[in-house]
């Protein structure tokens, strides 16, 4: 049996900074830990769960899991080689992941390099400059997914652009039509930067137009700027899983944050484009579309863009439980 090392509160602290960087439907932000018999937890936290936008709980597995990435590079970061089990005990559901340190360990360098993208890592919701993405970085994407069990196709090129935005299109007018849908995404929008959690207007990217490939979500209602036109010929990532389990979503927000982590190690942006995923027709639509027979659970776009900043997050004593 391997034998887990003993965490100090320090420590223990300085991995859930790490972890909260994740990112979240909404900002929402659904996450506990708690320091428990050499372990670190990651639990669900079922009051944050966005009853209308994710009645399953896919998104709260998709932010949990990628926490756990941030976690488990955390560890590494400090020297230390963690075991990490998804949905270790079926009595506890909330309990989705344990990490447990269990030996010394040589960070590589390509865990200094993602850990360090953690900080800096952002949804990019304004255009992209119109500058392809390099070769080499799309093959880095699809390894990353690769490396944490799911799968990326990449998609680029009117043609397929097309399809795929047909698809997000429809999806985003149907949950744009949903009141109830749109009443909780207000709630979440936020008008201050100083806010602790939500998505703040200033952050949210221009209002969609009618003619942009890929529509993204309104926060704000800020106009968009003249001449900036939303990314006439982006490149668009899909990240999937053989399929839809509880662990298996727990495993593509693992894959997904790699990937938003390797992106921006790259010096690249992405944004997620949840609409065809949370529509269960379009969602259906989205795999006829790829020609597969598994399972989507994100669509990115991925470009350059300028500088921007993370949203907020809450202070670690409001996601700490005591053990």
């Amino acid at each position: 049996m391997t034998t887990a090392l003993t965490l100090t509160d320090t420590a223990f602290r300085d991995v859930v900074a790490a972890a909260v960087r994740a990112p979240s439907l909404h900002n929402s932000q659904p996450w506990r830990f708690r320091n428990r018999d050499g372990a670190i937890e990651v639990r669900a936290d079922p009051a944050r769960r966005l009853p209308v936008a994710d009645p399953t709980g896919w998104a709260l597995r998709i932010a949990c899991g990628a926490a756990t990435l941030n976690a488990r590079l955390a560890l590494a970061a400090m020297g230390l080689a963690a075991r990490v089990q998804l949905l270790p005990d079926p009595t506890d559901p909330d309990l989705l992941a344990r990490l447990t340190p269990t030996a010394a360990w040589q960070t590589t360098p390509a865990e200094e390099a993602l850990f360090a993208a953690v900080e800096r890592r952002f949804s990019h919701r304004e255009p992209f400059y119109p500058a392809p993405v390099p070769v080499h970085a799309r093959v880095q994407i699809i390894d990353a997914a690769h490396a944490e069990g799911a799968w990326a196709e990449i998609l680029n090129g009117p043609a397929e652009i097309e399809v795929i935005s047909e698809i997000v299109r429809a999806a985003d007018a149907a949950l744009s039509a949903d009141s109830v849908y749109q009443g909780e995404l207000r709630a979440w929008t936020r008008s201050e930067r100083d806010e602790r959690d939500g998505v703040p207007a200033s952050a949210g990217g221009p209002v969609p137009q009618a003619d942009d490939l890929l529509p993204r979500r309104s926060y704000g209602g800020r106009e968009p700027s003249p001449g900036g036109d939303f990314d006439p010929d982006p490149l668009v990532v899909v990240l999937g899983t053989a399929t839809d389990a509880p662990i298996e979503q727990l495993q593509a927000g693992i894959a997904l944050q790699r990937v938003l982590l390797t992106v921006t190690d790259a010096g690249l942006a992405a944004s997620m484009l949840s609409q065809p995923i949370e529509d269960p027709t379009a969602r259906d639509n989205l795999r006829l579309a790829l020609g597969r027979t598994d399972v989507p659970q994100m669509v990115l776009r991925v470009g350059t863009g300028r500088t921007g900043y993370p949203t907020p997050r809450r202070d670690l004593t409001e996601v700490i439980d005591k053990a």
